[in-house]
């Protein structure tokens, strides 16, 4: 599964490490496809499976997945060798060791929560990262063996939201710690829709988790004012409308309609 920072990777630039060719082609094993098009010897490509196989099939597509928890730390550690950095891999802790408070993420916003919690090990406050590298196949030991036996507290930073749920990470996340650790989770949604996650923001979360007074679930740099505005229209109004113009209308802003 690839997870991408859609507004963060499209639409901001940073400087990249770019390796040499020959490097690469190195490290690469030459590519040769496993099908063709080759209208002298046609295959049929994605058919459908019938019930007598479908269970064998899937059971395939498991084994794989199980497989590559096998190979990507191999291939993460010859590419570290070959280049000289780290790059994919399961998991990545940060200052874990010794922290009371572990933030779980995955993906860009990883270096914002790492600069955040240097500033906070500045005031004494013992907090570390673990960002997940690889999502599927879910790396559940890896997420074990890094967090140690301590019973910490973890904070899931997580990109997205499951309406009725809430994180989807965290539902991973708890069932693989099941059985062996017991520890104390917040979930907190940031960053939809590519709006701004800070170190600032993070830091006064943290501070809450520290103090013991962060909610199971919670969504960063919420306007509580606008969401109790659209309730409050909920409440009083049979059909107050779509709830995304409303919103952008308290805001001062034209929402663009199609129609």
């Amino acid at each position: 599964m690839v997870c991408m920072d859609g507004f963060l990777l499209t639409h901001a630039s940073e400087r990249v490490d770019i390796p040499a060719q020959d490097q690469v082609d190195a490290f690469l094993p030459r590519y040769e496809p496993r099908q063709v098009l080759d209208p002298d010897d046609p295959v049929s490509i994605g058919a459908m499976v019938g019930p007598e196989a479908f269970t064998e099939v899937r059971y395939l597509a498991c084994e794989r997945m199980r497989q590559a928890l096998d190979v990507i730390p191999a291939v993460a550690a010859d590419f570290g060798t070959t280049f000289g950095r780290p790059s994919g891999g399961l998991v990545r802790p940060y200052l874990v060791d010794d922290a009371g408070i572990v933030v779980v993420a995955l993906g860009s916003v990883l270096g914002t929560v790492k600069d955040a919690v240097d500033e906070l090990r500045a005031d004494r406050l013992r907090v570390g990262v673990l960002g997940i590298g690889t999502y599927r196949p879910f790396p559940a030991d890896a997420i074990n063996k890094a967090l140690g036996a301590v019973n910490r507290h973890l904070v899931m930073l997580e990109r997205s939201v499951a309406p009725g749920t809430g994180g989807m990470v965290t539902a991973d996340v708890r069932a693989a710690l099941a059985g062996r650790h017991s520890p104390a989770i917040s979930t907190v949604i940031a960053g939809l829709g590519g709006r701004a996650v800070t170190t600032r923001s993070l830091r006064d979360m943290l501070a809450r988790a520290a103090a013991g007074s962060l909610e199971p679930l919670t969504f960063l740099d919420l306007d509580a004012g606008l969401v109790d505005r659209e309730l409050a229209r909920m409440r009083t109004t049979r059909r107050s409308g779509p709830s995304a113009e409303n919103i952008l209308r308290d805001l001062g802003i034209t929402a663009s309609r199609i129609g």
